[in-house]
């Protein structure tokens, strides 16, 4: 919603029990698969409806810098934003937005998707205005388990001479490729993120030796011999994509493998195998960092009471109209009994206590009456204000205000659930089994 005025817009819904108006805040994400920097732009549009609050924010970048893919990995790797607004006025406490987006098999740098939207939900039991105002931002991407063959002309990087040859099928090298190189201490090596690696290439008569380095320190001794078969006799013939050397496990992060043919004799890359093994949490240096840019404001939601009064002086059939002391008990419309208040409770730090299964005690912003069976439904319409920051330059869909916030000192007694919970695009961080994909070309 495009709002340009100098006064607090506010827009009122056509439908009863709800209201909605977005704004837009920005953010500047750097470090980890962010890079240098990359601008993300996050439509916040909270509504309210059947005693339901919702917050969604739909995402989308704002540069021609993305999120990139930080090495190779198999299709199901996933990218997981989790926003954070704050609520306050008639509610305290947050809600947290979350969204995720699986990748497809992935090579270093490769853009990273967003996901669509975001999005949190929480039980609404109470009328009154409510703020909405978005806060922090939280990018993190989680590799998928599972293997990457990465062919021997992607990303490999060759020293001495080596000439890359394109093999008859019948040969069945992988992607009908390899790279070929007679020159003593000529090298190939490749930078990789994974927990194990594996040098793939050709078995054959007459090939030299070769010396296979991880993170820079020799892993082979003795050398590895292509020229002779898995008993250590002589080949007499071709045997194609032979694991030659594979890795231990190794710790999640950033290796190298690099090998070194140590004669004048024929030597073959056919590829590498990049294994990434199951990741429990997203690893931290594959985080971004993201900050809001300026204020963006904040998004105002009236929420209605109930339409009738529960007056016994308006109710002849059940209340004597010439003895007002002699009113039943009951409800002048149900018969039943009125809510009566059934103690108090004070929380002057006005905090919010995690009692589990997702549910939260949301403590309003000052003290009164409890009583968990007096609290009337919201009905009725809902009214929306959007507060614009008091800045000189201000974001895209702001507007100026020169009201003051909606008063909080009004003494609200009642505990209420939030119940906090995805809903929509709403998704928790999850973790995807990949197997074996095709080969990065």
């Amino acid at each position: 919603m495009s709002v340009a005025a100098s006064a607090a817009f506010v827009a009122t819904s056509s439908i009863p029990g709800q209201a909605a108006a977005s704004l837009v805040a920005n953010y500047r994400c750097t470090g980890g698969i962010a890079g240098a920097g990359v601008d993300i732009e996050a439509r916040m549009t909270p509504q309210v409806e059947a005693g339901t609050m919702n917050v969604r924010w739909d995402m989308s970048y704002k540069s021609l810098e993305k999120f990139g893919s930080p090495g190779f990995f198999p299709e199901g790797s996933s990218l997981d934003l989790e926003g954070v607004v704050d609520i306050s006025g008639a509610w305290i406490g947050q809600l947290r937005p979350r969204g995720g987006k699986e990748q497809g098999e992935l090579l270093p740098g490769n853009y990273l998707e967003l996901p669509e939207g975001l999005s949190d939900s929480a039980s609404l039991t109470r009328t009154g205005t409510i703020r909405f105002k978005p806060t922090t931002l939280t990018v993190r991407f989680t590799p998928a388990e599972g293997e990457v063959m990465v062919n021997n002309n992607t990303k490999v990087a060759y020293t001495g001479p080596w000439s890359h040859e394109y093999t008859a099928p019948r040969y069945s090298d992988f992607l009908n490729d390899v790279q070929k190189t007679s020159a003593q201490d000529a090298t190939a090596k490749l930078e990789f993120i994974g927990t194990k690696v594996a040098y793939i290439g050709r078995r054959a008569p007459d090939l030299g030796p070769i010396r296979v380095l991880l993170d820079g320190r020799t892993v082979t001794d003795p050398l590895v011999e292509p020229g002779l078969d898995r008993s250590g006799e002589e080949m007499t013939g071709t045997e194609t994509q032979e694991i030659l050397w594979e890795s231990p496990q190794l710790a999640y992060g950033k290796h190298t493998i690099e090998i070194v043919n140590t004669e004048a004799k024929d030597a073959y890359v056919d590829a590498f195998q990049v294994i990434t093994g199951d990741i429990p949490e997203p690893p931290a240096h594959n985080q971004a960092t993201c900050t809001l840019q300026g204020n963006p404001g904040a998004i105002d939601i009236t929420v209605s009471g109930p339409t009738d009064t529960h007056s016994p002086s308006n109710s002849p059939s059940n209340s004597p109209s010439n003895s007002p002391s002699n009113s039943p008990s009951g409800s002048p419309t149900t018969g039943q009994p009125n809510p009566t208040p059934t103690g108090t409770h004070t929380n002057p730090n006005n905090r919010t206590t995690d009692i589990g299964l997702g549910r939260v005690i949301v403590v309003p912003s000052a003290t009164g009456t409890s009583s968990a069976t007096s609290t009337p439904k919201a009905t009725g319409p809902t009214a929306t204000k959007y507060y614009r920051a008091q800045v000189a330059n201000t974001p895209k869909g702001g507007v100026d205000s020169g009201e003051a916030p909606d008063r909080e000192d009004r003494p609200y007694g009642l505990m209420a659930a939030l119940v906090i919970g995805g809903a929509g695009g709403g998704l928790l961080l999850r973790r995807r089994r990949a197997a074996h994909a095709g080969g990065a070309h």
